[in-house]
């Protein structure tokens, strides 16, 4: 009988390794062989779920692979974000994937809350910058609406993946580095691309090429018209929109370092996931054909080029998380008439009386 979570999770480990299943192991994200319908339209639902997820809870992703009938994803826990946050961020976060209980309704449309309902905010206030920061709700957010949106697109009821999700502690940097590697190689060990930078829907491929667009995450997420918890059904986003987990730079301090992220600098891992990709593993179908050029070659950057692009990469993220920030307020303040002392509260502000 499996452990319960609680018992898998350790505060003192960061790093793991999530795997979710489609339910009989078919091919409920891909192509159906027997059919010859394809759902690889579904593969982009995850991954931007996962995306938007990690921005809204306190989650780092450091790398992932969307299957055609299952999804890896190497995760960062670190709940201590959630104590940085505000309560009106705390709010915010949780009021884009839940409705929330009346009490919350009632203070985010601006009304006075009396004492007995200020308790109650409190305590729900509490009780989600918890959850905000567990990785059972990041799972929960991310597959239940998924296995939805998916049931009404065939017109059926019925599970959509095969369990909850299974998760591995990673609790050394050689694990984390040796679990990312074979993450990332999982479509080449499928034969489904010839080298990594091609694999379709990977935290690689998202690394060397940026594709993520936010707006169109959210609108895709919103049309979807699943009336779930966790569907993330709105089109603003409460948060910055987060990049994957960096990789520490080249020229950072041992404690810097640490602090960074993935314990290797992003040229380093890149060499790593193309020498483990040559080696054949008779238990798979493919690998990296062993006289292919180094991936370096292959993307036809030097390696100045790469660490200036490698750079940007992080940069985008954080220009794009403004500019969608910055026309939420925008668009807050034309509803509120131009006047932010009426109609809005900013983050940290007084909830009611008192």
């Amino acid at each position: 009988m499996p452990r319960p979570r609680c018992e898998q999770i350790s505060p003192e480990i960061p790093f793991y390794h999530i795997v979710t299943r489609c339910v009989r192991r078919t091919f409920l994200c891909g192509e159906d062989h027997t059919t010859g319908k394809s759902y690889e339209h579904r593969r982009q639902w995850v991954e931007d779920q996962i995306r938007l997820l990690s921005s809204i809870f306190a989650i780092d992703v450091a790398t992932y692979a969307v299957m055609s009938n299952h999804c890896h994803i190497v995760v960062k826990l670190d709940p201590s974000q959630t104590e940085t946050w505000s309560d009106d961020e705390v709010i915010q976060r949780w009021g884009a994937l839940y409705k929330g209980p009346p009490v919350m309704k009632k203070y985010l449309s601006g009304e006075a809350l009396d004492a007995l309902e200020q308790v109650q905010l409190d305590k729900r206030v509490d009780i989600y910058r918890e959850r905000l920061g567990e990785l059972s709700w990041f799972m929960k957010c991310l597959n239940e609406p998924i296995a939805r949106q998916a049931n009404k697109e065939d017109g059926c009821t019925g599970h959509f993946w095969e369990a909850r999700f299974k998760s591995q502690a990673l609790g050394s940097d050689a694990a984390l580095l040796a679990c990312m590697a074979y993450v990332d190689l999982n479509p080449v060990r499928a034969a489904i691309a010839p080298t990594p930078e091609e694999c379709e829907h990977t935290g690689l491929r998202e690394r060397i090429e940026p594709r993520f667009d936010l707006e169109k995450a959210l609108r895709e997420r919103f049309d979807a018209g699943v009336e779930v918890a966790g569907m993330l059904s709105c089109l603003q986003l409460p948060a910055p929109v987060k990049p994957l987990l960096p990789f520490r730079d080249a020229t950072a301090v041992a404690a810097a370092a640490a602090l960074a992220g993935i314990p290797c600098s992003f040229e380093e891992y890149l060499a790593l996931v193309d020498h483990t990709g040559r080696i054949i593993n008779p238990k798979k179908r493919g690998a990296i054909a062993q006289n292919a050029a180094p991936i370096l070659q292959r993307l036809g950057l030097a390696n100045a080029q790469w660490l200036e692009q490698a750079t940007r990469f992080e940069a985008l993220y954080r220009r794009k998380g403004r500019a969608h920030l910055n026309a939420k307020t925008d668009r807050a303040e034309i509803r509120s008439g131009g006047d932010s002392g009426e109609g809005s509260r900013g983050r940290g502000a007084p909830r009611g009386p008192g």
